[in-house]
């Protein structure tokens, strides 16, 4: 059984998800400005998705919602699995591995209403994405360049 919907409680769910959609293309806006292939589409449907799969588990009436948001979880760690490379000792795509599980979580979170954790959560994302360019991570930053590697 499922709860009957007002049309504000329509209008709600709706900004919900818009709100997981934009957070999630924030994201996604600045993978994709540094050339990653998963950008705003994919960051932005991963919040959303993950956000609508949250509102529909906590609008089925006697439902555990919590089993909706560990499937969410599983079903992103396999999809963020198939962006993972190995090349001999190299490893690619862990970081928007990462984020695009952390995205889903900040969907769910907006599934919940939890706005500011989900807008604090995009904000701690964004700034762990852009470290990497920041001058004074490349001098703590233990990383080697592929350059230095030899695998350009």
């Amino acid at each position: 059984m499922t709860t009957v919907l007002t049309l504000q409680t329509d209008f709600t769910i709706i900004l919900r998800i818009l709100i997981a959609f934009l957070l999630g293309s924030i994201i996604g806006w600045e993978r994709e400005r540094h050339g990653v292939s998963a950008g705003i589409r994919t960051y932005g449907a991963i919040a959303l998705g993950a956000c609508v799969f949250g509102i529909v588990s906590l609008s089925i009436v006697g439902a555990d919602p919590s089993r909706v948001a560990a499937q969410v979880a599983t079903g992103i760690g396999f999809l963020c699995g198939g962006v993972i490379f190995r090349q001999g000792d190299y490893v690619k795509g862990l970081t928007t591995a990462a984020t695009l599980w952390a995205t889903a979580a900040l969907g769910l979170a907006v599934a919940c209403g939890m706005y500011f954790v989900s807008i604090f959560t995009t904000l701690l994302i964004f700034l762990l994405l852009l470290l990497s360019q920041m001058k004074w991570w490349k001098k703590i930053s233990r990383k080697v360049k592929s350059s230095e590697r030899g695998m350009d």
